[in-house]
């Protein structure tokens, strides 16, 4: 199989292969945002879809196979070109989180939540909404959303395990979005429970976050392709996942409005 169609098998969306750099790269389930990424080397290759991958998968060339010398030559280069990305991605956040300030979003808005303040980076003549993402109390990248809703990530930044928390000392949810989250919160808050939200940003993140986690519940998106509901199953944790295809909560949540929305998910809260 030639690496192309290997990336494709994958559901990255790509046209043509550029050679020894990470690119990021639209895929089939989620054509809007940079979901999939993929870096070509000759005889080896690795492709990730963040919606489903938590780690890449690896591709090699005809008559190649991870004991080849110049495959175990480029295998070792990765990793330590992938650990100084990372130390660069997160000074890089560090650095945008502080020129940010605290105002209202486009994005926001949409969402249903017009008077939400967020952390707003300008970028180009752009307001960018900026999502700190952390493996514990350490800053390892960032989600940025478009006033569009175009959601990206650092390059090379860490993203396993990296969360965002809203923490009110209580149950842990754990969900894939950030507006996703503001729907919960709000949701949660009118029904006087204590909550501990975790945004994951991905699918496959959530699966990974939560699978290390004793408890809590899962807010599963309602994928066409069914990722959302695969994720939530296999968390072993109940989960809530709305009833129309193509829906999150917060697409939920505006359709049905606050008191509705807080008594389907409190018939969840009361099982967990």
């Amino acid at each position: 199989m030639q690496f192309v169609d290997f990336a494709r098998a994958h559901g990255l969306i790509v046209n043509h292969i550029e050679v020894d750099r990470w690119v990021s790269t639209p895929t089939e389930d989620k054509p809007r945002s940079s979901n999939g990424r993929y870096r070509y080397l000759g005889s080896v290759g690795w492709v990730q879809n963040w919606a489903v991958m938590d780690r890449p998968a690896i591709w090699f060339a005809d008559g190649k196979n991870k004991d080849s010398p110049d495959v175990k030559k480029s295998i070792d280069k990765s990793a330590t070109d992938r650990k100084e990305r990372a130390r660069k991605a997160a000074a890089k956040a560090g650095w945008i989180m502080h020129q940010t300030v605290l105002d209202t979003h486009p994005y926001l808005a949409k969402k249903g939540f017009p008077n939400e303040c967020g952390n707003i980076w300008e970028k180009d003549g752009k307001k960018l909404l900026v999502i700190p993402m952390r493996i514990g109390r350490t800053l390892v990248g960032i989600q940025t959303i478009s006033e569009e809703g175009e959601k990206k990530f650092l390059y090379g930044q860490t993203s396993k395990n990296a969360i965002f928390t809203f923490d009110a000392l209580g149950m842990p949810i754990f969900c894939e979005g950030y507006a996703t989250a503001l729907s919960i919160r709000e949701v949660m808050r009118a029904t006087n429970i204590k909550y501990t939200i975790h945004v994951c940003f991905s699918a496959s993140n959530m699966q990974h976050v939560a699978g290390a986690i004793r408890d809590g519940l899962i807010i599963a998106d309602n994928d066409p392709n069914g990722v959302g509901v695969g994720v939530a199953e296999k968390t072993g944790h109940p989960y809530w996942i709305s009833n129309t295809v193509g829906e999150d909560f917060n697409d939920y949540h505006k359709r049905v409005g606050t008191f509705k929305a807080s008594q389907s998910l409190k018939k969840m809260l009361i099982k967990t």
